[in-house]
């Protein structure tokens, strides 16, 4: 499913690769305006050459030629075989594929649902560069927005599911469900191994289920939950259960008064947790829109005991230096680039993006009056109670099933076929009156019933119990107060509608709007992924075209677009290899070796799919020793699996010897996971294949320029070499190369022997230990980080994957102008630390301890407020204030508040 899941995220990037088409014209017609790339690049062709001169160069060939390995250079006729479309082309391509789709009113369910989405939220958050341009809230003095509102929605998800504590939302509800089952095995008092899935649970999620616990060892038992828990042969070894609430026919069980001897993971939609440990599911009611299948964040709700085991992210109330009230991500230690191998998730992003939008909706719901309607006309109900969702026995009115759904076809609606006997029909907040009976209707006349008219007073369907009486909820219900609310809160956020986002590891390329029009088009967003195949032909165009695309840009044989990040997609990966390797007889093969230089979450993606990590050497250079390498793969020959090489490296550099480090694996029988998070390096320069990999994932955030939204959606599909696409998941059911000549006032860590980087560089600070200023492990590196936002900038990644380092990535969409305002930032920041050094600042009471500096801070600083506000004579037309001084981390961490202010706390403040 998530390949279909995943092609509204790529709608886009196939559009922009397709010209022959009815409506296309010659693109010599179209001004120089209308082109992608004139509109998108930053910097023109006189720029590009400026910038090359400055280096010593006349031309980009003979520049690249310094910084990439001339035998990994590929010719670009794959990628240049992708037509580029104009923006007008691509709307018209847009608009003939969106008229290939016929979006059916659903009725289907099967946990995706038909969102109404208001559109002060539509227009105002998901159609927002405010909202979707930001990175992930790391540096939450200029994300303190986007964290308020993700307590808002943790907030809204402890409410509804009267649980402890919350986090700021997972991949996808099938994934949380994973991560619940994990969280159960690794909290087990004893080595329990057996996890019981109740049979109502949906198919979906059972896949997924299966899929990661072979990783783990555990053993899937799915039966009826409270049958199971009655046998005590079942009970002595079972280490968690999942139930679904209402199940996947509807069914309200009550699992009140059932046997518990062990943590329960259970899926529910109800106020009242029945002694649940963990509580989840997913957002699609919230306002997020079916979109052919995703993606929804999930929700993720536990007890307090289990808050500091609790998956994902977290966002808690902390306090900045002057005891402001301040939010921050909170328990960070659980970042798995942290915690490598030793981590039992890889989740290292959210649906921070769908998150935001759900916390700001409301819903109701209403199938009663049409159970009562249908009842009239022989049909039965074979669930007894209900919350949405009604399972029909059919027979008593209708020959079968299928004269039911030839009359819903016939008028537009789409149910669910659970048998020849029996059809499903869900509810959801998009249903209309109107909707109601045309519904009702289609059931009367598959049994040739007189068709009805009835009206219905949508009041009398919202709920009326109580819940989220917190302040931030009651007050902004007018069109006029939400908008205001929605943009006070970006207000506060560094995106790139105000500088660049410098940092490294993650391509925060700007995403051009028109690539970003279509997703919100009724044809694409309001499709349900198990709609029949002649509803969705323009989405079934779109995904092979994408994967075609893809495997050209990669040099690799097939594609799958499941993987709904890079750290699933790192998972999809090796379990494509494990596969490969269990066919051919060698289930044994469990070891992997991972370089230093890798991306942070490739441990533990590792270990997820039952995998040994083997870590590699790295040079004093930042290239990877080979001859560590040689030795160690000679060594588990046996039982080598898999190598794992990001390319170019974390630390910014074309390895020359990435073609003889793939070599060694293939010689003592591994294969080759290239990860793909630096891609956008390669594209047409070389590819995976070229460099000798197997398999690689794609982060399409990051190359293809897919929203980031502040933390998510990311999307991670992966390709592989012909002998893995047997092993592929199915259904279960240009570019900027080289750096600044920086290295007079910072030094560069690792370079080329050319003395040239790819797309990134890692900036050393490590020269100010020695300057006294380093007296704490990165209390210097921190400093640095937060004076950018002093500049206006978003600080760099700092403290990884070397601790004394910045790792600073500047991307295609920023100007020349805007870069040289990044680099006069950087000298200057380099000259506060000179004053420092030289004993013109003090060293506990200065510009970079001190910051960041927000505004109407009080004010006894041994500098004036105009140096710390205003360094560079730019800053007094461009200023972004960052609305809180430092963040306590620590005192966050010990005093964890993760939900939004109660009336009473509001009013003792």
């Amino acid at each position: 499913m998530s390949g279909v899941r995943s092609g509204v995220r790529q709608i886009s990037k196939s559009f922009a690769g397709r010209r022959a088409f009815a409506t296309a014209k010659p693109s010599s017609i179209f001004s120089p305006l209308d082109t992608f790339s004139a509109r998108h690049i930053g910097p023109d062709a006189h720029e590009a050459s400026s910038m090359l001169a400055t280096l010593g160069f006349d031309s980009m060939e003979k520049f690249i030629g310094e910084a990439v390995p001339p035998k990994i250079r590929v010719s670009t006729a794959a990628v240049d075989s992708i037509p580029a479309l104009s923006e007008s082309e691509l709307h018209a391509r847009a608009k003939e594929l969106a008229g290939q789709n016929k979006p059916f009113k659903s009725y289907i369910g099967m946990g995706y649902h038909c969102a109404v989405v208001p559109p002060v939220i539509l227009r105002n958050v998901m159609e927002n560069p405010e909202w979707y341009t930001p990175y992930t809230p790391y540096q939450p003095e200029v994300a303190q927005g986007r964290l308020e509102s993700l307590v808002n929605y943790q907030t809204m998800v402890t409410s509804l599911t009267s649980m402890d504590i919350a986090n700021a939302s997972l991949l996808d509800e099938a994934t949380a469900a994973a991560e619940g089952m994990v969280m159960s095995f690794v909290s087990a008092a004893q080595k329990k191994k057996t996890f019981l899935v109740d049979s109502g649970v949906l198919p979906q999620t059972l896949a997924v289920l299966r899929t990661r616990a072979k990783g783990f060892g555990i053993h899937i038992l799915v039966r009826d939950a409270m049958a199971a828990l009655s046998d005590p042969s079942i009970q002595s070894d079972i280490c968690g259960v999942l139930v679904q609430y209402p199940d996947v026919d509807g069914q309200i069980k009550n699992f009140g008064d059932w046997p518990n001897p062990c943590t329960l993971s259970a899926v529910w939609l109800s106020p009242w947790r029945m002694g649940a440990d963990i509580v989840l599911g997913n957002s699609a009611r919230f306002g997020v829109p079916a979109g052919y299948g995703g993606p929804h964040g999930a929700f993720f709700a536990v007890t307090d005991k289990l808050k500091r085991k609790m998956p994902g992210r977290l966002i808690g109330r902390s306090r900045d230096a002057t005891g402001k009230p301040a939010y921050r991500l909170a328990l960070q230690t659980r970042e798995q680039h942290i915690r490598r191998e030793k981590a039992t998730s890889n989740i290292c992003t959210s649906q921070a993006l769908l998150a935001n939008m759900a916390a700001m909706y409301a819903v109701y719901h209403g199938p009663t009056v049409f159970l009562k309607s249908v009842e009239a006309f022989g049909y039965k109900a074979t669930n007894d109670s209900f919350f949405d969702t009604l399972t029909l026995d059919v027979t008593n009115a209708a020959d079968t099933a299928d004269a039911v759904h030839a009359a819903s076809t016939a008028v537009g609606i789409n149910l669910r076929q659970v048998d020849e006997k029996s059809v499903g029909v869900t509810f959801d907040e998009s249903v209309t009156p109107s909707d109601l009976v045309a519904l009702i209707n289609v059931f009367a006349s598959a049994a040739s019933q007189s068709p009805i008219s009835i009206t219905c007073d949508p009041l009398d369907l919202q709920r009326t119990s109580g819940y989220l009486p917190h302040p931030v909820f009651n007050k902004h219900h007018s069109e006029t107060e939400m908008l205001r609310y929605i943009h006070h809160l970006a207000s506060k956020d560094i995106g790139l509608v105000h500088s660049m986002i410098p940092l490294g590891s993650c391509t925060m390329k700007l995403n051009s709007t028109s690539s970003m029009i279509p997703l919100t088009w009724p044809d694409f967003s309001a499709v349900h992924p198990f709609a029949p195949y002649d509803q969705v032909e323009g989405y079934h165009v779109v995904i092979k075209e994408l994967e075609a695309d893809l495997c050209k840009i990669t040099g690799f044989h097939s594609a799958s677009l499941q993987p709904n990040s890079g750290a699933a997609g790192e998972y999809a990966g090796l379990c494509v290899i494990r596969a490969y390797h269990e066919s051919r007889g060698e289930a044994h093969r469990d070891i992997c070796l991972i370089p230093l230089s890798a991306h942070g979450t490739n441990p533990a993606s590792a270990v997820m799919a039952g995998l040994k990590v083997v870590s590699v050497k790295v040079l004093a250079d930042g290239n990877l020793d080979l001859v560590d390498l040689k030795t160690k793969a000679e060594q588990y020959k046996d039982k080598l699996a898999a190598f794992m090489i990001t390319y170019p490296s974390t630390f910014g550099v074309f390895e020359h010897g990435v073609q003889d480090a793939c070599k060694i694996i293939h010689d003592n029988g591994g294969q080759v996971y290239l990860d793909g998070a630096n891609l956008n390096a390669q594209i047409g320069l070389t590819n995976p294949a070229t460099c000798g990999g197997d398999v690689c994932h794609m982060n399409l955030h990051k190359t293809f320029a897919i929203p980031h939204g502040g933390g998510g959606p990311g999307v991670g599909p992966i390709c592989v070499a012909e002998h893995l696409a047997p092993f592929l998941p199915s259904h279960p059911y240009m570019h900027d190369v080289g750096d600044r000549a920086m290295n007079a006032s910072l030094h560069l860590r690792y370079k080329n022997e050319n003395g040239k980087v790819a797309h990134e560089l890692l900036i050393d600070l490590a020269e100010f230990e020695k300057s006294g200023l380093k007296r704490i492990p990165f209390v210097w590196v921190s400093d640095a980080d937060m004076v950018y936002q002093d500049y206006g900038f978003h600080p760099p990644t700092c403290s990884w994957p070397i601790s004394t380092c910045m790792l600073i990535e500047p991307t295609e969409s920023e100007t020349l102008e805007e870069i040289d305002r990044f680099c006069d930032a950087m000298i200057q920041i380099r000259k506060e630390a000179e004053d420092i050094i030289t004993g013109k600042q003090p060293k506990d009471n200065n510009l970079l301890k001190n910051a960041p500096h927000p505004p109407f801070e009080e004010w006894n600083r041994p500098y004036s407020r105009q140096t710390a506000a205003y360094p560079l004579p730019w800053l007094h037309e461009k200023k972004f204030w960052p609305s809180v001084s430092r963040i306590d981390d620590a005192f966050g961490d010990l005093n964890l508040i993760c939900d939004c202010p109660s009336v009473e706390e509001l009013a003792s403040a």
